[in-house]
């Protein structure tokens, strides 16, 4: 009786030892369904991981993802909406300089040049924001350039507007960030039973 409690005990831990292992290997979930089509779009090369931090937040939660646009002009999400509420503190996610700061459509907008992305450079973009920084100025990963507005969102509920682009060419904000700080979270076990 006491070696078959034994043996059940041992099956289990074996069996939580694979399904742990098998977890800990395999690729990460995307963060929604909309992003796993964007990250093959975006070849590698295109968007460097360069991000070093989260526009808001540690990991703040994603209200709408990137919709890409069939055509220039035609319908999509050219970013991403992070939850955010007004006067959350907005950080360049990589070193950069500031590009522009003002109103556009009576939103206010900060955009900042991504430094070593090539040329052009890459640009990212974050609206509805007012900003602590001039244009010209460098600034680094992590690094307050405003505060979220409370008007001008066109969330529902409060939030930070985060694009990217190339020149005319908008793409995957999420792709700047490398795996590490997307999917960062607690381990969790399953109960064997």
């Amino acid at each position: 009786m006491r070696a078959n409690r034994c043996a059940r005990v041992c099956a289990r831990l074996i069996l939580l030892v694979i399904v742990t292992a098998t977890a800990l290997l395999a690729p990460p979930p995307p963060l929604f369904a909309a992003d796993a089509p964007a990250a093959e779009a975006d070849p590698p090369a295109t968007v460097p991981a360069v991000g070093r931090a989260w526009p808001v937040g540690l990991r703040p939660r994603v209200l709408r993802g990137w919709e890409p646009p069939a055509t220039a002009y035609g319908p999509g999400h050219r970013g991403v909406d992070l939850a955010a509420p007004a006067g959350t503190p907005v950080r360049a996610v990589a070193p950069g300089r500031v590009a522009f700061t003002g109103r556009v459509a009576g939103r206010g907008v900060v955009s900042v040049d991504l430094t070593g992305t090539g040329d052009p450079p890459l640009r990212t973009t974050y609206e509805p924001v007012t900003a602590t920084v001039e244009e010209g100025a460098e600034v680094e990963p992590g690094e307050v350039i405003g505060t979220v507005d409370a008007d001008g969102s066109h969330c529902t509920a409060p939030c930070l507007h985060w694009g990217l682009r190339r020149a005319d060419t908008y793409l995957n904000p999420l792709s700047l960030l490398p795996p590490w700080l997307l999917h960062r979270g607690p381990s969790r076990l399953l109960p064997l039973a």
